[in-house]
């Protein structure tokens, strides 16, 4: 072993998702992971995604309400056990108030930072809120930026960002592979005719979709339902809160099934036997174009843009009129639905978490002392 220590930062189950394969990366090329659990989802069991036994830390600050007090705690909490034992590098990995926090806390103490999945941007720092505001103060403290595509890539250097950029993939493809092989072979999807109802999977839980966004998604999925064409599938979020409003808006609808919170393995098996997936979320934007999949955006803006470009998503919004003439098109023009059911990868190539870690131990290797001063 290298004796080099980098702290992985996780406080939400897309985060632990995306750092197992880097720190198992690590660890194979004699480098030393250490896990910070920072509680954000408290439910969370580092042991359910191959994260068990790492050094561990936890945090134990729940979520909140307030997404900037939740970085303050983080913050805080995190501060003195950096000031005791300090890692050589300090990585956190894309948008949460987790990874703020952390990377701050870092900061403060003069210990550098990586940010996986960095330079992702919708360019409105309203969409998502407060997610955009989060990536760019990261971005903003980083010595070392993982950008997942050339054009994640180029939001930095456009920025003028002073962290050493690498285009790398994205970790979340590296993790969809691994649990696409422990699945068993997936079933041919059916070509269904014009006219038969669409098998339809559905997550929303964004914080700019609250209320108005799910009242209107709502209309549109019930009469769809009602109509003919569509059955539903809604995966409920861990949110309790977001998960309430599902139940209240479809508990006992017919053509509506509620499934509970599901493992990534579990929503990967459910996402690849669908026929389209509406969705406000950024891991399936990057998922459902390697499942092949067809995928409508329910937001307005995206900071995953390689995903509509392929071809396999479009960006719809909440709006129920919208939505009804995207999946009402779909359902009768089954030859653009295949269209946007080819298989692509605009997100990397599944290698994402050994590159990083490469390159994670030569900085290191060549790090002339153990911290770097902070800079001006």
């Amino acid at each position: 072993m290298s004796g080099y220590i980098v702290a992985l930062v996780v406080g939400t189950r897309p985060e632990a998702i995306k750092l197992a394969p880097l720190a198992h990366a690590l660890a194979a090329g004699g480098v030393c992971p250490r896990l910070i659990l920072t509680g954000q989802h408290p439910a969370l069991d580092a042991a359910d995604h191959g994260l068990a036994g790492l050094p561990l830390l936890e945090l134990h600050c729940r979520g909140r309400e307030d997404p900037v007090a939740h970085a303050a705690a983080v913050e805080r909490t995190l501060a003195p056990h950096l000031d005791d034992d300090a890692p050589d590098l300090l990585l956190v990995q894309g948008d949460t108030s987790s990874a703020l926090g952390a990377a701050r806390a870092a900061y403060s103490a003069d210990i550098a930072i990586g940010h996986v999945e960095a330079g992702l941007r919708s360019h409105d720092r309203a969409m998502p809120w407060p997610e955009e505001c989060n990536r760019v103060a990261i971005d903003g403290l980083a010595d070392l930026l993982f950008a997942p595509t050339p054009g994640a890539a180029a939001n930095l250097r456009d920025e003028g960002n002073s962290g050493l950029i690498y285009v790398t993939g994205n970790t979340g493809i590296d993790a969809l592979l691994t649990t696409l092989a422990a699945l068993p072979p997936a079933a041919a999807r059916r070509a269904r005719r014009a006219g038969t109802p669409l098998d339809i999977v559905v997550t929303c839980h964004r914080r700019e979709n609250w209320g108005a966004g799910l009242t209107t998604l709502a209309a549109a999925l019930l009469e769809l339902a009602a109509e003919g064409s569509a059955a539903v599938e809604i995966i409920l979020h861990p949110n309790p809160a977001v998960a309430e409003v599902m139940h209240t808006l479809f508990a006992g609808q017919p053509g509506f099934h509620l499934a509970m919170p599901t493992t990534h393995r579990g929503m990967i098996a459910r996402m690849r036997r669908a026929d389209l997936i509406l969705s406000d979320s950024g891991g399936a934007q990057e998922e459902a174009p390697v499942l092949g999949v067809p995928l409508l955006v329910l937001r307005d803006k995206t900071e995953r843009p390689e995903a509509i470009a392929c071809g396999n998503a479009r960006l719809v919004g909440t709006s129920t009129e919208r939505i009804l003439i995207e999946v009402r098109a779909l359902a009768d023009d089954r030859s653009a639905l295949a269209a946007m059911a080819q298989p692509s990868m605009p997100f990397g190539d599944g290698n994402a978490a050994p590159r990083i870690a490469a390159l994670v131990r030569e900085w290191l290797i060549k790090r002339d002392r153990p911290t770097i001063a902070r800079r001006a």
